[in-house]
């Protein structure tokens, strides 16, 4: 099976001058907007934007943020040979399945340790993403869930299926993990992974 390739040119155009997506579903906490803002002003841009040539001009598939930090520079965008339906694929799937990779921490402690930035903003993503954080992520303090009291539980002889996701700095994790497991030692069909 031949690969297409859909990048049809590198263009450098002004950001303000692309069309943001309006189905766009990424939503940029201010921890993000620091975190751009400081690598664009210590490095600058390394990354092209996406974009397709729709009806009214080029419109973003990716780089929403990085056009709207940096509204009247000439940023570079890869122009796809993609349809309104396929630029919609790549926009639901593009960071999920980016996101789908697995760190080798080895590997990245010791790239974090050979890397520096006199940025306060990026400096403070390489310490979190070093403590095993993702950057972002603001500890709120110890956790410490109230597993006495059992006044709001309803019982019931149906089975409950749920499916719980919790996001923690790594060194938390196997605190968190054995309060968890205690909680629910007894219950039949709990699953820890």
């Amino acid at each position: 099976m031949a690969i297409r390739d859909r990048i049809k040119e590198l263009r450098r155009v002004k950001a303000s001058e692309i069309i943001p997506n309006p189905k766009n579903w990424r939503i940029h906490p201010n921890s993000q907007r620091e975190a751009i803002s400081g690598i664009l002003e210590d490095i600058g841009y390394a990354d092209a934007l996406i974009a397709y040539e729709g009806e009214n001009g080029l419109t973003l598939i990716d780089g929403h943020l990085r056009a709207e930090t940096t509204p009247d520079e000439d940023v570079p965008v890869l122009v796809l040979d993609v349809s309104e339906d396929e630029a919609d694929i790549i926009l639901a799937t593009l960071d999920p399945v980016a996101g789908m990779a697995e760190a080798n921490q080895s590997a990245l402690s010791d790239l974090l340790d050979r890397v520096f930035s006199e940025d306060n903003r990026v400096s403070a993503i390489l310490e979190q993403i070093g403590m095993g954080m993702t950057p972002g992520f603001e500890p709120v303090g110890a956790w410490s869930p109230d597993i006495e009291n059992t006044d709001s539980i309803v019982p019931t002889s149906e089975p409950i299926q749920s499916t719980v996701e919790i996001k923690c700095p790594i060194q938390l994790e196997d605190e968190i993990r054995g309060v968890v497991t205690e909680t629910l030692k007894g219950y039949d069909s709990v699953t820890i992974q």
